[in-house]
């Protein structure tokens, strides 16, 4: 089947980019002996969480329980669910994959441990555990220091569990300008500072996880990290090139669209908000949720479930209806979620279809 064959919309992926990214980190984490550990919100695909594996991925990360039991499919060694698991279905969901899989999950907190511990007792599994920490974005975490030490230490003494290391997630540092060069440097000192002192109580963690794609290049300059979790790397988006880790050269994944009714100055595109996710422009005011590629003068300002406005005033490019336009999203994560099918394309030809088999699992 060729592209000009597909319904519109649909997430289209250019195979070539999206080899040549899962190749390069690949690369980058081997050179630099880092365990890569790709978070699977951003494809959501079990298929492509394999290739990430054949790659060199120790593992994969998810963050609900029913994405683990998705996930569990792509044949990951290691599964780490990075977010905390609070209630009775979630636990016996992971205590069954832990069946199937070495399973990690990171939490904050001896309230979330002990249901956990418990449950892995009744099932007579073994779950590992890294102490989340908050190094800046305020969201989960405890603080670095002595409420770290203090909950390494209560959750070394819970049966069932195995403590393997610490986890954070800078995602406050959205780029390496200025600012967030000086955010970096706090950071190195923070996770250099929280490896010895637990060290130094007796408490040498075998996995220190962070990172993001925003700061991916910049991974090995952080004393002690040795694992990293990115997740948008895979496809990359507006966002991506904003925080300077990608160029539009490395953005595989674009969702074509019909243009289905012109006026002077404007057109309307078949996909809104039931298409596209509504995450601006990060660090931006700029009211957009997508470059249109045949014409990246064109705004794309305003959606409706199934409308998407692009004001035409500062393009000279002219469209009729029927025209197929390819719209580069701000987050792609989102619009992964949205869609029930994606496409990969080489040289035109659609030749590879999956399922996006993690969308809507929400518990």
């Amino acid at each position: 089947m060729r592209l000009t064959d597909l319904d519109t919309p649909a997430i289209v992926i250019d195979l070539d980019i999206m080899e040549r990214n899962l190749r390069s980190v690949a690369d980058y984490t081997r050179t630099h002996r880092l365990r890569l550990r790709p978070h699977t919100k951003t494809h959501k695909i079990p298929a492509l969480g394999r290739r990430q594996i054949e790659l060199g991925a120790v593992g994969l990360a998810v963050a609900k329980s029913t994405e683990a039991e998705v996930m569990v499919s792509s044949g990951t060694p290691d599964l780490l669910i990075a977010y905390p698991v609070i209630g009775r279905q979630k636990l016996e969901r992971l205590c069954r994959v832990a069946q199937e899989t070495q399973l990690t999950v990171s939490l904050d907190s001896l309230s979330a441990a002990r249901p956990l511990s418990d449950a892995a007792r009744g099932a007579q599994v073994e779950i590992g555990i890294l102490a989340e920490v908050d190094v800046g974005l305020g969201r989960v975490g405890v603080q670095p220091g002595e409420e770290l030490l203090a909950l390494v230490q209560s959750i070394a003494k819970l049966p069932h569990l195995k403590w393997r290391g610490i986890a954070f997630y800078p995602g406050h540092i959205k780029d390496t300008a200025a600012h967030g060069l000086e955010e970096l440097e706090k950071l190195r000192h923070t996770v250099s500072q929280m490896v010895e002192q637990l060290t130094a109580a007796g408490f040498h963690p075998e996995i220190v996880s962070g990172g993001s794609t925003p700061l991916l290049w910049h991974s090995h300059t952080i004393p002690y990290l040795n694992e990293i979790r990115p997740g948008t790397y895979i496809f990359n988006d507006r966002n991506t090139i904003l925080s300077g880790a990608c160029s539009l050269a490395h953005c595989a994944a674009t969702i074509l669209t019909t243009v289905v009714s012109t006026a002077p100055g404007r057109m309307i595109i078949d996909g809104g908000s039931k298409t596209f996710s509504s995450d601006r422009l990060a660090g931006s005011s700029e009211i957009t949720f997508g470059e249109i590629r045949e014409a990246p003068e064109a705004s794309f300002h305003k959606m409706n479930e199934e409308h998407g406005y692009i004001d035409l005033h500062n393009t000279t490019a002219q469209f009729s209806v029927g025209d197929r336009v390819h719209v580069l999203p701000n987050h792609i994560c989102v619009a992964m979620n949205l869609h029930e099918t994606v496409y990969g394309i080489r040289d035109g030809e659609v030749v590879e279809t999956w399922r996006v088999e993690g969308r809507g699992k929400l518990q």
